[in-house]
Parts: structure tokens; sequence; C-alpha cells
């Protein structure tokens, strides 16, 4: 039975979404379905049709976008200037978790940011950069940056 994440990276060429356990215990798969954070892992594909389904890549601000960092999306800046992001595995799942939560909790708690993102497991950050990029995004608390953080577009707002 073929899984959605199996389309999304095999047959539409979408690979944001990483394999990373297979059993919807790492959310490094997580998209959106109908608005929804799920593991794509977990999800066989006749379950999706006719569903709205929004990947890492759908989050820029224009198709393409990936491939040109200019244009990725705020949180997406804000992930790397803050140092949210680091080897990257974790990141679109976090991204796009963390999306789903901002548009249920445009101001969320660090409780609520928390226990958003319990299910996508990050190995590298301890989570505090990730908490802070998004108290950054939602005007909470001072950007800090990070000395040797990638900015998209190549320079801090």
């Amino acid at each position: 039975m073929a899984r959605l994440l199996d389309v999304l990276r095999r047959d539409l060429g979408l690979t944001g979404s990483k394999e990373g356990c297979g059993e919807g215990e790492c959310g490094a798969c997580t998209v959106l379905l109908n608005n929804e954070a799920v593991c794509s892992c977990l999800v066989p594909l006749f379950q999706v049709e006719g569903a709205s389904i929004t990947t890492i890549e759908g989050l820029s601000h224009e198709a393409g976008a990936l491939a040109s960092p200019e244009k990725v999306s705020r949180l997406q800046q804000v992930f790397a200037e803050e140092g949210g992001a680091q080897c990257g595995a974790c990141t679109p799942g976090m991204i796009v978790t963390i999306h789903a939560l901002l548009e249920r909790h445009p101001q969320p708690t660090r409780a609520q940011v928390r226990e958003y993102v319990s299910g996508t497991l990050c190995r590298c950050t301890g989570y505090e950069r990730i908490f802070r990029a998004v108290e950054v995004l939602t005007g909470q608390r001072p950007p800090e940056g990070v000395p040797d953080a990638h900015v998209p577009g190549g320079k801090r707002e």
C-alpha cells in the first residue's frame, strides 16, 4: 500500500518531508492534511483523495522558493536566524508543525509551542532555539540571532 510520504518524495519530487522512523514517532515527515499536521509516513494514499495537502515546499512565498533562499517564508527565515535549524533532519516537520500552531494560535505561549512540537524529535537544538525562534517571530522577544547562521537573502532584518 502506497503511503503519502512515498508519493510526495518519489513520484512528485517533493523531498522536503523526510523519512526518519517510518512509524510516526519522529515527525520528520510532517505535512498538513486539510490544515492538520500529520505524519505522512502513516497516511495511506487512498485516504487523501480530494484532500488539501501542504508540504514544507508549499509554505514558501512562491513555487520553487526552496531553491531560491530569498523567497522562503518568514518562519523559515527566523528559524535560520535564531538557530532553530541545525542539522536539518527535523526542520521541515518542525516548521510545518509550527505553521499549523500559528494558524490556530498567532501568539502561542511557550507551553503551547512545546505541546505542538512534542511529536517532532530534535536531537541538535534541545528545543530552546526553536522556542526562541517562535517567540521572535511572534514579537514576544527581541531577536538574538546566531553569529554563523545562514540567513536567507544574505542579510538580517
